[in-house]
Formats: structure tokens, sequence, C-alpha cells
């Protein structure tokens, strides 16, 4: 016995070192660390984990373009509710405009938001989209033979003509204005509309523009579906006080993948403790925070399919690596001169293998949702002379700051959440000194937000549930507001090192007749593809962005995307998936040509890679639920990176929570 005893921790011992050797040496260890692309599905909600996911889940090839644009409306339907909008102090206006990121993270936002979602989804389907500014209003419209149609999501309508087609704008707008000029003295007069909205017991409204009396959306009194806007309002809307085309700009890039590491637990609600985004002052808090589907303002959201209890979710993304068994160094970025206890009962359970050098481990912890809050926990062991120096870095490593320096053994605990607060990602760098110095215990908590709108749920009956885990892909991104006014609140574009040619100093404007800005990006495997989205401005038909990949350092450039005048402002999104193999770093490149005005509002880079330490393991997926005053919980153990299985409920579930993590 203890020969066998002798031999596994020799055995482990030697993949340790194997892997901590494997690491520096840039090669993927045998062991799993990371499992990557978590994925929970339930028939009864469709999946928006990403752009991919929703054309499966919304678009069928056989779709006519009129049903593939009201896709698009109706999955910002079903997925965003009218609200204060959440602000991240990252992209244009400070807002949210990644309709997949809008979806998962907040569930939630305004109307400027909602109508730059259709006109991405619009194109991500094909079509061409367009957005229009009216009174205290912004609207999309999306064109299919050779029509341009209104399709509002955020007030939730369009306007069927006589002949079946739908109306636009500037058809709603001839409407109103014609039964105005047969009706003066309506025109801006906010309270002589409610009152002719309100006669004949809520039913004066239907003496209005036939085009609006037609419309499906209203109540038999005249409301649109949340009851928070009404004809009166469709009436000053549309008046052309205020009418002109304006897109509202959009990102492209963001999606949901969950990774689990040995040791990490991602738990999502069906509920919240009243943390949101905007909990520091920044806009308001939503209202939705003390809503329920099918209640007031969301009284129409369980006939788009919500099953959830709100809007708002509050989930806890924990991580508690194990220290003293080796298995780190498949999940981490770095893993340099470090040894591990193993059986032994003395000294810590990570230490500094050569103790006249200083040790490195190097953690990442992306997240698929928005961290609201943080705590770090550690057991310090340091030797005499020795420390434990900790960093922080959140722009993918290119600069750290120090959090913390211990001199002294024993428990140490810090408040993350002035570093991670509005962060999707950011690394943590322990640097070992001295001998006898090590961690013997580390545990990272974070409260995150996300909507509990496209969550798995269940429902009375029998419940299919997918399970899947692949590809083993993680990805790097570059992203940081062009507004300076941000320093402080967000990274900037600044803070990821980019190389500038005649771009001036605040925002991304050019500053010559020609200009270029170039970022770098690595990543910690293989990469596979580079997708990036783009928001920009070129007024002249010969204003331009072009977009170009080096993988040599600059010496060659592929070409990704040409953005093209005119235009006062527009989205586009490429996919580069043709990546030289065994690529690591990339220079992504932006050159601007102006006759009048080139800028861009803002660009996301996301660098998608095989994780070298990625494949499967078995996945704990665990569900909370009541029935009637019982707590419900299954439990299932995935052997496999897909399958399927069955829940049943014997009665309408109200749903708690939904727990994945690796199985021990």
């Amino acid at each position: 016995m203890l020969l066998r005893r002798r031999f596994v921790w020799m055995l482990a011992l030697n993949s340790f070192a194997a892997a901590c050797a494997a690491a520096a040496a840039g090669d993927a260890p045998k062991a799993v660390g990371i499992v990557s692309h978590v994925k929970v599905l339930s028939d009864k909600v469709e999946d928006v984990s990403s752009l991919d996911a929703w054309r499966k889940s919304f678009l069928r090839d056989t779709l006519s373009d009129r049903d593939k644009a009201l896709a698009a409306w109706e999955s910002v339907v079903r997925f965003q509710h009218q609200d204060a909008p959440p602000v991240e102090y990252l992209q244009m206006e400070d807002m949210v405009l990644d309709a997949i990121k809008m979806f998962n993270v907040y569930g939630y936002s305004m109307c400027g938001n909602a109508a730059s979602h259709v006109q991405s989804l619009a194109r991500a389907a094909g079509l061409e989209a367009r957005g229009w500014t009216i009174q205290g209003h912004v609207v999309p419209e999306v064109l299919w033979d050779g029509k341009w149609h209104l399709l509002d999501a955020s007030l939730i309508n369009y306007f069927p003509k006589p002949d079946g087609d739908l109306a636009s704008v500037e058809e709603i707008a001839a409407a109103i204005k014609e039964w105005y000029d047969k009706n003066p003295g309506f025109k801006g007069n906010d309270a002589k509309l409610r009152q002719f909205h309100a006669e004949n017991g809520w039913t004066g409204w239907k003496r209005g523009p036939a085009l609006l009396a037609a419309c499906p959306f209203y109540t038999a009194d005249g409301w649109l579906p949340a009851r928070t806007h009404g004809w009166y309002a469709t009436m000053q809307e549309y008046d052309g006080s205020t009418l002109f085309a304006y897109e509202n700009g959009y990102s492209v890039g963001y999606q949901v993948n969950v990774q689990l590491r040995p040791g990490e637990r991602l738990t999502r609600n069906w509920g919240h403790k009243g943390l949101h985004i905007n909990m520091d002052g920044a806009g308001g808090a939503p209202g939705c925070l003390t809503m329920k589907p099918g209640e007031r303002f969301m009284i129409y959201t369980p006939r788009y399919g919500d099953l959830a209890n709100g809007r708002v979710g509050n989930g806890t993304l924990e991580y508690e690596p194990p220290l003293a068994d080796g298995s780190l160094a498949a999940a981490a970025l770095a893993c340099e001169n470090l040894d591990f206890r193993g059986e032994r009962k003395d000294g810590p359970a990570l230490f500094a293998k050569d103790a006249a050098q200083p040790a490195t481990l190097v953690l990442r912890m992306p997240s698929s949702y928005v961290y609201l809050g943080g705590e770090l926990t550690l057991k310090a062991a340091v030797g005499t002379g020795g420390e434990i120096a900790l960093a922080f870095s959140d722009n993918n490593g290119l600069d750290w700051r120090e959090l913390g320096r211990f001199t002294a053994s024993g428990d140490q605990k810090l408040d993350l959440k002035p570093h991670v607060y509005r962060r999707y990602d950011y690394r943590l760098k322990f640097t070992l000194k001295g001998a006898s110095t090590g961690l013997d215990a580390l545990k990272i908590t974070h409260d995150i937000q996300h909507s509990q709108r496209p969550l798995p749920a269940l429902d009375r009956g029998e419940n299919t549930i997918t399970f899947s885990a692949e590809p083993s892909e993680g990805t790097i991104t570059v992203e940081g507001s062009t507004d300076p006014k941000n320093k402080g609140k967000q990274v900037l574009y600044t803070d990821f090192h980019p190389e500038r040619k005649n771009i001036k100093d605040d925002l991304l404007v050019l500053s010559a007749a020609t200009g270029e800005v170039t970022f770098p990006i690595e990543t910690p495997g293989e990469m596979t593809r580079l997708r990036v989205g783009i928001y920009y401005r070129a007024r002249d038909p010969k204003d331009a962005w072009d977009i170009a990949a080096s993988f040599d350092g600059g010496k060659t450039w592929q070409p990704i995307g040409h953005c093209e005048g005119p235009t006062r402002n527009h989205g586009k999104y490429f996919v580069l998936d043709k990546v030289p193999a065994g690529t690591r770093s990339a220079l992504v490149r932006f050159t601007g040509t102006q006759r009048t005005v080139a800028m861009i509002y803002q660009t996301r880079i996301d660098a998608d890679y095989r994780e070298p330490h990625g494949g499967f393991r078995p996945v704990k997926v665990t569900y909370t639920w009541e029935e009637g005053a019982a707590e419900k919980r299954h439990v299932h153990v995935a052997q496999k990176p897909a399958e399927t299985y069955t829940i049943f409920c014997a009665s309408k579930p109200t749903m708690r929570s939904l727990i994945v993590e690796l199985a021990q």
C-alpha cells in the first residue's frame, strides 16, 4: 500500500512538472483543465447564446424576407423589455448595443438599443435595415420586396396596410399628417389627444387615422402591449415634428461561453438580490427589478414565451482551484517555477520549486456575465524574508497593477469590486518569493448579473434538456471605450496598446487624408478565427475604412472587410476563419481614407482560440425549482460533450437556480 501511494505521488509529481514545463514551452499538456461552451438548453426556451445560435433558433432557409425580418423583430420583443437602460461605459453613448449581450446579460433597455438590435439581427439575416429618429422615439426599418417597413420592438408594434403589407415610417407619418390636416388643434396637444383617446369608453382612438385603428397591437382601449404608451403617444411620435434617418450604432461579437475548471462553479438564478449594473448611480434602476411577467408593464411577456420569475437575475461565479494536487497547471495561463505538496503533510500546498527564483501563477477569470462585485480570499504561507505579490490586469495582460503584497502568513481578504465592476474578463498574477513561501488556499467569488429570460426554464409536464460542451475554444477580446471621459470607469481602446498614425488623441478620428490604428492581440492557444465588429462614419463616397489582419508581425496583410461611404453612421461585422496553423498572435489594422469625415465610433475584436488544456470532463448540472410548496432538485452528470435527457414537472414549476460545475 505504501509503495502504491509513493508511486501515485511520484506519478502526480511528474505529471505536474511535465504540465508546468509544457505550459512554459507552449505545448498542451494531456490533462484537461478547461471545459468550454458548457450549454444547458430547455425545449421551452430558444437558444440565443450567440449570433449563430440565434440564426438556428429563429431562421430557416425557407423563410421569406418578410418572415426573417419579423423573426428579428420578435427576438427583440421576446428577450428585451423596455426599461431604464444598463450603462457599461463601453460602447457608443455608454449603451449596450450588442443584441446577444442584451438578451443574455440584461434583458431590458430603451428604444435606441432595441432599434439597433433589430437592425443588427436583420442584417445578420441578410436584409437591409436602417434607423429613424422621430419625436421622442427611435425606431428601425427593414427592407423587403423593395420597400421599407417599420418594426418597432421597443413599444411592440407595426402597422399593416389594407393590402397586408407593413407601413414604413414615412407612410405612418403621412397618415397621421392627413388626419391632423382634417382635425386641426390636435397636433402637439398631448392633453387633447389623451382626451380624444379616452372618449366613448376608451374607444375614441378608433376614430383616428385608419392605419392606426387597424393596428393589431393596440388593446381594445388603445394601449400598446406593455401599457406604457397608447394611441395618443403614437400620434405624437409620428407627427413629423422630428423625422430623420439615423442609425443607432450596434456592436456584434459577444457570445455566451461558460468555461469550467476544477473548483469552479457557475450559479444562475431565477431571482436577484437587488444588484444591477446601474447601482452605482449611473443611469436609473430598472423598474423590472420589482416586476413579474404577466404583471404591470411586463403584462405582455408571457404571450412571448416568458417563463421566468422576473427579468433581472443575480448569480455567482466561484473559483476555488485545487492547489495541492498539481492539476492547476492545466487551468492556469502561466505556471512557472511552481511545485506542489501532494500527499505530504508539511509545507504550503503550492510553492516555488527553486526558492532562489521567483515563482509565478497567472489565472484568467473570463465571464459571460457582467461582474458586479468580487472577493478574493487566500491563506498565505510566507517564509523568512519571503513575500507574495498579487497583481491585476483588465487589458489582457498588457499592463499590471499591484493589488497587494503579503509578507506574513495567514488569511487575507481583498475586495475586487473596485477593479472588476462592469468587466467581463481579467487576470490575476501571483508572484511567490522565498523559501517556504506559497499558498495554502485560494478562493475567488463574484456576483454577476444575467437576464432570467434566456435561462433554460422548465414547464409543466415533460421537459427535454440538451447539454453540450463544445467546441473547446476560448476567446480573447479587444474592446474599449473610445470616449476619454470614461477613463477610470471602463477600459479605453488606448489601454490595448494600439499603434496610431494620423489618429487624434481623443476618439478614433482621422487627422489627415489617411490614417490607421493597429491593435495587437495574443491568444493562449492556437487562433482559430478573428471576428471584428465596427460602427463607423464615412460621410463622403470616397471616405472608407478597410480592415486587415497580419499574422507575421506586419509583413503581409490579409483583408477582413471594407467599410464604405457615404454614411453618417453604419455598423458591420466580419469573420475571418482562414488563420494560419499555429498562430497565437495577430495584428488587426483599421485603415481610414477621408475626403470629408471618417471615424470609428466603436469596435470589438474577438480572437477565438483552441484551449491548450481544453477538452471534456464530466459536468454536473443541477436544477432547483418549486412545485407548490415543495422544493425540487434534479442532478444530472453529463458523461459526454453532447447529451439529451428529460425532467418531468407534475405541476407548474417556479424556477430557482441552475448550477454547472465539473463533476468530482
